[in-house]
């Protein structure tokens, strides 16, 4: 059976990419669940996870210094370029300290840089992960739990992941993108909202990846909502949802509870049935 991945990707943090993501969620059946969003995996909070397992996540090598070895030449020192000799914590892992040292006393090792979990959920199994603070490699981590996730998916016989994607453009949403059917935007009517939006829409466009889109708390400025659909429909492009700010959404989050559970009806209105129905064709 054919496995269908679908990722939701907002151009910048703070639209409620995660709020949409998780009201996406109940509306499908035979769903493996992902969070991408490595550096703040909040997804969880609404899905009440259990039985948790947790593995380590290796990134970069680092070097490691034998002092007992080291006979204080100062060729690593030298050759660095990132200071990491007097500070360890800003070794980029190119390893030229390891092939300058004349007696072996540096080598390049494994470092533990996050964590991965497989959970349950009342709707499917859920692989996240997180970066410990101050870590790199948040690209590599993404495609750990999109890995994981696809064997799962393999395992039980589910046809769908939805992936809760990383705001931005940098190489953890590209990670989040390569190889996915559809892919949902948040966006919200700001002048960062729009432009981020744009640079969002160029890089969907290299993929050729079909898009959907949804403007979250439009009615915030309806001035800015209309640019953004005016903009999409000039790319060819319309809105699927226009998401009103109503606070029984922020009280159902607070309640750490799934908006489209709480206020169904609410959500069928605004046309979530009609978008799980084009992204599950």
């Amino acid at each position: 059976m054919e496995i269908n991945e679908i990722v939701v990707i907002s151009g910048k943090g703070g639209t409620g990419k995660t709020t949409i993501t998780s009201s996406l969620i109940p509306y499908f059946k035979n769903v493996i669940i992902g969070d991408c969003d490595v550096d703040a995996p909040n997804l969880k909070i609404l899905f009440d996870v259990k039985n948790s397992k947790k593995e380590s996540f290796f990134g970069m090598k680092k070097a490691s210094l034998n002092k007992e070895l080291c006979i204080q030449c100062g060729k690593c020192y030298e050759a660095c370029r990132f200071n990491a000799i007097e500070n360890p914590k800003k070794c980029e892992s190119c390893s030229i300290c390891e092939w300058v040292c004349p007696v072996g006393a540096i080598k390049m090792i494994d470092n533990e840089a996050g964590e991965i979990f497989t959970s349950d959920t009342k709707y499917g199994k859920m692989i996240y992960a997180g970066l410990f603070p101050g870590e790199e490699n948040s690209g590599k981590l993404v495609a750990e739990v999109r890995k994981k996730a696809k064997k799962l998916a393999q395992e039980e016989n589910k046809k769908y992941i939805i992936l809760d994607g990383a705001p931005g453009v940098a190489c953890n949403v590209i990670s989040s993108l390569t190889g996915v059917k559809k892919v949902v935007v948040v966006t919200e009517p700001t002048l960062s909202g729009l432009h981020d939006l744009e640079r969002v829409l160029e890089l969907i466009e290299r993929f050729r990846i079909k898009p959907y889109f949804v403007i979250n708390k439009y009615d915030l400025s309806k001035e800015i909502s209309q640019k953004i659909e005016e903009y999409l429909k000039n790319k060819g492009f319309e809105v699927a949802i226009k998401m009103p700010f109503d606070r029984k959404i922020v009280k159902a989050i607070a309640k750490k509870e799934i908006p489209s559970v709480v206020e169904k009806d609410f959500f069928d209105q605004l046309g979530f049935k009609k978008l799980v129905q084009n992204l599950q064709d």
